[in-house]
């Protein structure tokens, strides 16, 4: 499948070839590159984590907070050095005069501080972190400015109808890899695949200005992969909500800007499923007391019904592959439809013919 996304990818590339070998050995510099450096300061990163914000346990569940005992004091906010090295690669190998890098950017870092902030209520208050309202809040405040530029940018012709959509995408993505990120590699692992994903659809549909994205997208590709790591079972460091939430926006950005915010829903299949079990939870029991799951959100779920952390996560990482594999056929068939040759049949000759012939009349006329 690979070989044949390729060949359609390249045969119908928008970009010029020497801009897209250019654009892909950029992308391959900042995946690697922050994956090597990932790799190769982990350790020190995680000691500084370690002397300033360890993981508290504060579940709404008893049983919950005893499953998870283990992880107490592990460090947390390693999302702040995934961040950094997204934005220092961006502003590196990208095109920094590039209004969709530039969105993508200021989402990426406003969230990280609403973020930033829930952790930190978290980690020095007896909260569990910000209330929903103030997080929503945030997010919205972030998302809707850039919702708006997308919209305009984008030609939307209703405005009214183009914006809350855009922003139910960004916050919504925000929201439901922040709610996957309750397990050892749960979100990073899911996320990197859904990513990949969308590299492709930014590849294969974006404009010569929406193809500067590739490089953010291989940039989290790359931190994401160092990442994982530290923070597979059991985790040397969590991502925290410094992480999970501008991740989970920026993959929302990255969708909304190529016009495949539907296909996300396919890529991000396990995020989708994670954020609707918190919706149905919620749902049910404000309706009829009732609980569908054992716990919300699902991982958790499958966690009181006695399987292994470790199960879990691996069984969730098989369905967010078939997820991607999933939406990387369907952006293959659609560069495939496009780049599909001209009908070659004899009607259709005899239909050009016409064609032409009825054009050259005003000509031998004259």
């Amino acid at each position: 499948m690979a070989a044949w996304l390729y060949q359609y990818l390249c045969a119908e590339s928008v970009i010029a070839s020497d801009d897209t070998r250019g654009l892909l050995i950029r992308a391959l510099i900042a995946g690697a590159g922050l994956c090597v450096l990932a790799l190769c300061g982990g350790p020190a990163a995680i000691r500084w984590l370690k002397r300033r914000f360890q993981e508290p346990i504060k579940g709404g569940s008893r049983e919950l907070n005893e499953l998870h005992r283990a992880k107490q004091s592990t460090p947390t906010m390693g999302g702040l050095f995934l961040i950094a090295g997204v934005v220092v690669a961006a502003l590196m190998l990208g095109d920094v005069q590039n209004r969709y890098v530039l969105l993508a950017l200021a989402v990426t870092l406003k969230l990280t501080i609403v973020g930033g902030i829930d952790d930190l209520v978290k980690l020095r208050t007896a909260a569990s972190g910000l209330g929903w309202r103030a997080k929503l809040l945030g997010q919205l405040s972030v998302a809707v400015p850039a919702a708006a530029c997308l919209a305009v940018w984008r030609g939307e012709s209703s405005l009214w109808l183009a914006i809350p959509w855009l922003t139910f995408v960004i916050v919504g993505s925000s929201n439901a890899v922040n709610i996957t990120d309750g397990l050892d590699g749960l979100a990073a692992g899911c996320l990197l695949l859904a990513m990949l994903a969308t590299s492709c659809a930014i590849y294969a549909y974006g404009d010569p200005a929406t193809a500067e994205l590739l490089i953010l997208a291989a940039a989290v590709m790359g931190a994401l992969l160092g990442f994982l790591w530290f923070n597979r079972r059991p985790a040397r460091v969590f991502m925290g909500n410094v992480g999970s939430l501008p991740l989970g926006g920026l993959l929302g950005v990255l969708a909304a800007a190529t016009g495949q915010e539907l296909l996300l829903i396919v890529s991000g299949g396990v995020f989708v499923a994670e954020a609707a079990s918190v919706l149905i939870q919620i749902g049910a029991f404000r309706t009829f007391r009732k609980r569908i799951f054992r716990c919300a959100p699902l991982h958790h779920h499958f966690e009181f019904l006695g399987w292994s952390e470790g199960r879990v996560v691996t069984r969730f990482w098989g369905a967010a592959a078939v997820c991607a594999a999933c939406a990387v056929a369907i952006v293959a068939f659609g560069a495939q439809q496009r780049a599909a040759p001209r009908d070659e049949s004899p009607l259709a000759r005899r239909s050009d013919a016409a064609i032409e012939v009825q054009a050259a009349k005003p000509v031998m006329q004259r």
